[in-house]
């Protein structure tokens, strides 16, 4: 091998070396400044209090501050194309619901794919339903909700977060077991949705317990019932739909935390191991029982655990929207 060869190849393995160290030390720096954890919804709604619950925790045990970002619209998929196009290392995160497995059977046209474009970072929480009206409303209870409308099926607003959003399913589920058909407002966000029940301007409103559970024990809207199949220690005086003779009547809100596709696994290790932390911080353990919401068990908890989860919730939920009839342009 001649000099000039020899010391062509050596530079080339020097920049290589140089590269790689990089990478590795960029990795075992991460992060050194702060995270962004998207949220697909208004400031305000269930999912975003998920998401402030745990970011102070999430960045005491990464060691930098993790600010919450709401991208909203088009049921959350504008925030996940946001994040499924940024750049891989692990300063961009995503937290999402449900919708993010009903998206593929919602939307004709998806800029994502959600088993393709995303690492997983983990489950987040589990979170019940209750159904609600305006405090104002006639119905004083669920027997007298049923005949109101049934009666008053056309002009009865029921408010939902939007096309999918998990508010909407539970609408849908809601008056496919009522057989009726309401007059449905969609919202960017149950935030706004729960401020026009609050001021009236709508009638019903299928809400997560992480923002209503304050607001019935403060006495400012009607509550008709949760939608698990059990009651909930938060709220054991209100029956479940389930045995106020909706048989089956459940819809809990899973959320789960993405990266982009690519994000290194050193990464991802580090914001799961943040994750797992902020879950067992004491005030966010206490909260989360005060809202009749769920922490997942580990196995969940993880990577593949959130994958898993996913892939079974859009087997599940595919053929129920199909038969809905519902599509988004």
């Amino acid at each position: 091998m001649n000099s000039k060869l020899k010391t062509t190849l050596l530079a080339c393995a020097a920049v290589l070396t140089l590269g790689a160290g990089t990478q590795a030390h960029s990795q075992a720096a991460f992060p050194d400044k702060p995270v962004a954890l998207v949220v697909p919804f208004a400031a305000g709604g269930p999912t975003d209090v998920v998401a402030r619950m745990i970011a102070i925790p999430m960045g005491k045990a990464l060691g930098q501050t993790v600010l919450v970002e709401n991208t909203v619209g088009a049921g959350g998929t504008i925030a996940a194309t946001r994040v499924a196009r940024a750049t891989a290392n692990g300063y961009t995160i995503f937290i999402h619901h449900m919708g993010m497995a009903t998206a593929p059977a919602l939307y004709k046209k998806l800029s994502f794919d959600p088993l393709k474009d995303f690492e997983y970072i983990g489950q987040v929480v589990d979170v019940p339903m209750t159904l609600l009206a305006r405090k104002d409303f006639p119905a004083a209870n669920f027997a007298e909700l049923q005949t109101y409308v049934k009666a008053n099926a056309g002009k009865v607003t029921l408010a939902n977060a939007g096309l999918g959003a998990v508010s909407h399913l539970c609408g849908l589920l809601f008056m496919s077991q009522m057989g009726v058909e309401l007059n449905t407002i969609p919202y960017k966000g149950t935030g706004p949705a729960m401020n026009d029940l609050l001021g009236g301007q709508v009638d019903l409103l299928c809400d997560q317990t992480t923002q209503t559970v304050p607001l019935i024990k403060e006495n400012r809207v009607k509550v008709y019932g949760v939608t698990s199949l059990t009651r909930l220690a938060a709220l054991p005086n209100v029956p479940t739909l389930h045995e106020q003779g909706l048989k089956g009547f459940e819809v809990k809100v899973w959320h789960g935390m993405y990266a982009p596709k690519g994000t290194p696994a050193p990464v991802l290790e580090k914001l799961n191991a943040a994750l797992r932390a902020a879950m067992q911080d004491p005030m966010v353990k206490q909260r989360l029982a005060d809202l009749s919401s769920d922490i997942p068990p580990l196995e969940k908890m993880t990577a593949a655990g959130l994958k898993n989860h996913l892939e079974a919730e859009i087997s599940k939920w595919a053929p129920v929207i199909k038969k809905a009839g519902i599509y988004a342009d």
